[in-house]
């Protein structure tokens, strides 16, 4: 007989938050708490079966999963058991004493006190366990581990607020038994026809199944006997016909594989049979997880080998570029004892891989043909990490590009976005390379000096202000024949957007104001060169970076970051027509020339974007030039 040794002990800072939030910001969806519960129990299944793959002893004489689940409508409980993996003390407390996710400290920085907004944003994050306390004030889990003494159990309870309690207890049977207490208000929940309808509602798709007691006569001693009934199918989703499945079939065991409670975007439904056996359900969500940015987090699909679970999380087989992609896969080929080692050197995977990257391309690339709206929506939620593709999937480079979009120099706004299909279609006659500028901001990019030429002459130019884009066109390169060019960088060539007239235009500028050029480049010690420019129509002047040197808007990025950056060659390019830099050729004391042409140097380097290095010294300089003309 065990020894209670109850104590009582705080929830993280974090689990006292995410509790009254849930509590209060997911009332309307109160519901959901069935089906996170169940969720929970059927992992449970599933993971004992996995890791009785390798020591059936775990199973002590019982094979048979089942989640079994009763009520007291006048007791006011409700109780979901499981007979799968359990917990011992450290599982209790690791899982129900703190939130088993990663950022969790990030995704409660991202709420904003409006319930409505805040209840998606939970909704993304996972709820779990926790949705329990949206209808219990009061929860006790008791529970043992496969494998362990009957004396090695658990007893956990907390009403929802600070602490919670833990002791040791005897429990004869494996797996975890939890039961809420109802709050009065929600007493509607411990009813028979309310579960069973909650139940093939949101759990019909799970592969354990869910018993509920059904009376079934009286017995000899006169009481009603209850007799226990499997409510849902039990049978994996994934296994069944799409003919026999509706939508909200697949939309419900989307939110049971992701603990998300919308509805996803999309999904993608397979069986194939040749060379590789194998099914897929894979799923894109609506919207993007909080942790979406962390790399390091876990991904992947839950793996199944002949209906048997082997893994959450199996990274191999999508790229990290695809890493918001959900669902399952289910192997006749692999085997039963797979683990993350053997994956990364099984052939099979490389082939399943590409097959499963394929379908979601040619699903992406489906819905941007079908619904450009829907298509749109994605792209605001996941275009940035798609733009990591080109680097991570050669393979795959021009097909991952064709799925791009863009807000360009003819956009109205940025929210107006195309295709690189339709810019090379609509390329002015003659223009052989596909333009684009990198900057912190669609206002930025498209008030830019760099893009006055080009809207001159009608060409479009792909506005970039995304953090990854520099990078990804690096690797991109091309698309379709044609070479991207950053229109701040180099010496830009023109001459297929140049006509002959223009061309000499230009010769005869360079030539008749070398000596302005040398004066600008005497007094501009921090400008490495000083040119006459091609590029600009309205502006004075604008900075240039080499033609392989980083863009200005990745320094700032890196910079900003904590990176250390080299001394860049700064390039300033002047337009000889415009009146500020002809009233400039003009002056001729020495001392004004070089302050207006420092003020002209520091207004270029605000206008791409980069911050001064002694902005109190630019101030000064314009307040004596407006009190001079004050005078």
């Amino acid at each position: 007989m065990t020894v209670a040794s109850k104590e009582t002990l705080g929830f993280k800072t974090e689990v006292k938050q995410l509790l009254h939030l849930m509590i209060h910001s997911l009332y309307s969806n109160k519901e959901i708490f069935l089906r996170e519960l169940i969720s929970n129990a059927s992992d449970a299944c599933d993971k004992l079966r996995f890791e009785a793959l390798q020591n059936d002893a775990l199973f002590e004489g019982q094979s048979e999963l089942a989640v079994h689940i009763d009520f007291d409508a006048d007791a006011r409980t409700i109780t979901i058991e499981d007979n799968g993996i359990g917990m011992n003390r450290d599982d209790v407390i690791n899982h129900l004493g703190t939130i088993a996710k990663s950022g969790t400290a990030e995704f409660l920085s991202k709420l904003s006190g409006d319930q409505k907004k805040d209840s998606q944003l939970i909704g993304q994050f996972g709820v779990g366990f926790y949705s329990a306390f949206i209808v219990a004030d009061k929860v006790t889990v008791e529970t043992r581990r496969a494998g362990e003494a009957a004396d090695t159990g658990v007893r956990w309870e907390s009403a929802g607020e600070g602490e919670f309690s833990i002791e040791s207890i005897d429990k004869a049977d494996r797996g975890t038994r939890i039961t809420l207490h109802l709050k009065a208000e929600e007493s509607e929940f411990a009813d028979s026809w309310r579960l069973r309808s909650l139940i093939k509602k949101y759990s019909d798709h799970i592969a354990i199944p869910v018993f509920l007691p059904q009376e079934a006569g009286e017995g000899e001693d006169g009481e009603t006997k209850q007799m226990p009934e499997a409510v849902n199918q039990a049978k994996a989703l994934w296994t069944r016909s799409k003919s026999e499945l509706k939508d909200e079939d697949y939309q419900e065991f989307y939110k049971h594989i992701s603990h998300d409670w919308t509805d996803p975007l999309l999904w993608m439904h397979n069986r194939v049979e040749g060379k590789l056996d194998y099914t897929s359900l894979l799923y894109i969500p609506a919207k993007a997880p909080f942790d979406l940015w962390n790399r390091d987090k876990s991904r992947g699909l839950k793996l199944y080998v002949q209906r048997v679970f082997i893994m959450d999380d199996a990274e191999q087989f999508l790229p990290l570029y695809l890493r918001f992609v959900k669902g399952v896969l289910d192997s006749n080929d692999l085997s039963l004892n797979v683990s993350r080692e053997i994956l990364q050197q099984d052939k099979q995977v490389e082939t399943l891989r590409s097959a499963l990257v394929k379908r979601v391309l040619d699903s992406l690339e489906k819905l941007a043909r079908d619904d450009s709206d829907k298509y749109q929506s994605f792209w605001e939620e996941f275009g940035e990490v798609m733009k990591e593709g080109p680097a991570e999937d050669f393979a795959n480079k021009e097909k991952i590009a064709a799925l791009f979009r863009f807000a360009t120099s003819k956009s109205e706004g940025e929210k107006q976005i195309v295709s690189l299909d339709d810019y090379v279609a609509r390329m002015r006659e003659g223009q052989k390379k596909i333009y684009y500028i990198t900057a912190d901001s669609h206002a930025a990019a498209s008030g830019s000096p760099h893009i006055e030429y080009f809207n001159k002459k009608g060409v479009e130019v792909l506005l970039l202000t995304d953090r990854v884009d520099e990078w990804m066109v690096g690797h991109l390169s091309e698309f379709k024949g044609k070479h991207f060019q950053d229109i701040t960088k180099g010496e830009l060539d023109l001459d297929d957007l140049a006509d002959e007239a223009e061309k000499a235009q230009q010769k005869e500028l360079e030539e008749t104001h070398k000596q302005l050029v040398e004066r600008m480049q005497n007094v501009l010690v921090e400008v490495n060169t000083v040119r006459v420019s091609s590029r600009l129509t309205d502006s004075p002047a604008c900075m240039v970076v080499g033609q392989f040197d980083m863009g200005g808007h990745m320094r700032r990025l890196l910079e900003a970051a904590g990176q250390k950056m080299p001394e860049a060659e700064v390039t300033m390019e002047i337009n000889p027509t415009h009146p500020l830099i002809a009233r400039l050729d003009q002056e001729q004391d020495e001392d004004r020339f070089s302050e207006l042409a420092e003020l002209i140097y520091a207004q270029a380097l605000l206008a791409e974007g980069s911050q001064l290095k002694k902005p109190a010294e630019y101030v000064a300089r314009l307040n004596k030039l407006l009190l001079d003309l004050m005078k």
